[in-house]
């Protein structure tokens, strides 16, 4: 699932917007902060527009929610830089800014009567049908948010949905018939799969010397941070059933499950009493911080740990990479209870031997060389394909994306994308880590289901729209440049 994403994240800056509304009912993700006062809390200018940090924590918080929602709660920080989440949420507001620059330019304007209205419609909002300011203004402030800049993210959101409305078409009776003709296109087959095992690695120490000299940068030691930690324990707090019930009824949309319906106070008890008992313990944990600078504290313990190591969140080795030696931070949560860091010292990376990069090296260039090996073998095969050699496929087309045999669901559907987007008889084409080597032996041109042309429709007005916002993209970059204030955000 994640390299699918990875692969196909081009799209994903049309299809995952900010959107506010689906922001609702989410957990707020933090990605690390900057020193951004010298540009007044900002990320980046495009055009005329300053892309504040709040809105893009506000966007990654949201990306991370919905790749989370789609792997089962499986994902976590580290899997989400691997990704570029931050990269992404980025990249979609730069791509917001550049089209309101343009509403801004064309006079397209959102009046407060269209914002509230907006507003009034999120369910999340809402008690018995109606919108409730009590349960508004508790999710801004749970969400570490001004009012202002909420309602400044929703009225960008229905601006931008107002302009991109402006490039929806009507697909003309022979662009209908075209698309028609394409899809109902059928091909019979011969092919075959290769796969790693199909191709053998041996492995040469000299080799792979040579290999490392040439990208030894690229192999470094974590840095490593000698830190004093001290702990604030929550467990020990007595609450009472008023108090959780008060609690929960004041945060009850912070508890959701996977599909986002609240959940009720029985079921998200056990949740909201150690997020209670959390809220309580933070002023003795403040308490301790003062005490801890004051020395008049000592830590419970001192450890050194990588950059990342799993003893400490993501969020917090985020605050700990924007500071510095001899700083302690403020109190931060850790599963049930507060930490207090000081950083001791910091041993920045070194470019590791060839022994201690050996394994990491090898994992590398196996993976390359069986790539060009795989490569190589798929044009040998190519020449000398035929059906007593190959798997002969039923007609198969993109309404019937059945497994072909060999290949999984998600990757029947990519290889058959790729073949009929291609004018090719016969080739290469490569799907995830398989290469599946092809030729046509027949192809019919089905009949269309009457019952189908109003879902050919639909595709041609997606794929209009899709072309006319590339080209008004293209015309974007050009017309508003972007400047981005701190490192990490493009690639």
């Amino acid at each position: 699932m994640i390299s699918w994403m990875q692969k196909h994240n081009k799209y994903l800056v049309w299809t995952i917007w900010v959107a506010t509304i689906a922001f609702i009912g989410a957990g707020f993700v933090g990605w690390g902060s900057y020193d951004l006062s010298s540009k007044a809390g900002s990320v980046a200018k495009v055009g005329e527009i300053e892309i504040k940090q709040t809105k893009l924590n506000m966007a990654y918080s949201n990306l991370y929610n919905q790749y989370n929602q789609m792997l089962e709660g499986k994902l976590d920080e580290e899997k989400a830089k691997k990704m570029g989440l931050i990269k992404q949420a980025f990249s979609t507001l730069a791509v917001q800014a550049k089209i309101l620059n343009f509403a801004k330019d064309m006079g397209i304007i959102v009046s407060d009567t269209e914002l509230m209205t907006k507003l009034k419609q999120i369910e999340g909002f809402q008690k018995e049908g109606k919108f409730n300011t009590e349960i508004y203004h508790n999710y801004v402030k749970s969400q570490r948010l001004k009012a202002k800049d909420f309602e400044e993210t929703l009225k960008e959101e229905i601006l931008l949905q107002k302009t991109l409305a402006l490039l929806e078409t009507q697909a003309f009776p022979l662009e209908i018939t075209a698309t028609t003709a394409a899809i109902s296109f059928s091909d019979k087959l011969a092919y075959k799969v290769l796969t790693d095992n199909d191709v053998t690695y041996t492995k040469d120490e000299e080799k792979l010397k040579v290999f490392w000299a040439s990208q030894k940068e690229n192999y470094r030691t974590n840095t490593l941070y000698a830190l004093s930690l001290l702990w604030t324990p929550s467990n020990d707090v007595n609450i009472t059933d008023e108090e959780l019930k008060e609690y929960y009824e004041a945060n009850s949309f912070n508890y959701t499950d996977a599909s986002g319906k609240q959940l009720s106070f029985d079921d998200a008890k056990e949740i909201a009493s150690k997020d209670l008992k959390l809220m309580k313990t933070k002023k003795t944990a403040q308490k301790a911080y003062i005490g801890f600078k004051k020395k008049s504290i000592k830590e419970s313990e001192t450890v050194s740990l990588p950059l990342g190591d799993p003893k400490l969140t993501q969020i917090i080795w985020k605050e700990i990479q924007n500071n510095t030696t001899g700083d302690i931070l403020k109190p931060k949560i850790m599963d049930d209870r507060y930490v207090t860091v000081k950083i001791k010292n910091i041993t920045k990376p070194q470019v590791m031997s060839f022994e201690e990069a050996k394994e990491k090296v090898n994992q590398t260039y196996e993976k390359q060389e069986k790539k060009k090996s795989l490569l190589s073998l798929a044009k040998t095969t190519l020449s000398t394909l035929n059906k007593s050699n190959a798997i002969v496929s039923d007609f198969v087309n993109l309404n019937n994306s059945d497994n072909l045999e060999s290949l999984n669901s998600q990757e029947s559907l990519q290889f058959l994308q790729k073949l009929f987007t291609s004018n090719k008889e016969k080739g290469i084409i490569t799907v995830l880590d398989k290469v599946i080597v092809y030729t046509i032996l027949e192809q019919k041109l089905l009949s269309m289901d009457e019952n189908k042309t109003e879902s050919v429709k639909q595709t041609v007005n997606q794929i209009k729209k899709k072309i006319f916002e590339s080209n008004l993209l293209e015309m974007l970059d050009k017309k508003y440049p972007t400047e981005v204030y701190v490192e990490g955000l493009t690639n």
